[in-house]
């Protein structure tokens, strides 16, 4: 994801929802596919996978809060 400049809360808001949207497309669709043909073992690595997309953009959120020190 492209470097964004946050001056304010709705700068921010639009970043997590951007964040929020490019996830759940990426990580999404496999969800609802792996649920659909009820594979138990395919469900779990893909919400484990979102479970992941989702630390990882909070860590970048953090990261990106904290700057470099």
């Amino acid at each position: 994801m492209e470097q964004r400049i946050v001056d304010s809360r709705d700068d921010f808001a639009q970043w997590a929802i951007d964040r929020a949207n490019a996830i759940l497309t990426d990580q999404g669709s496999n969800l609802a596919t792996a649920s659909r043909r009820g594979d138990e073992a395919q469900i779990g690595e893909t919400a484990q996978a979102l479970g992941q997309a989702i630390v990882d953009a909070l860590l970048e959120a953090f990261d990106g809060l904290v700057g470099d020190r």
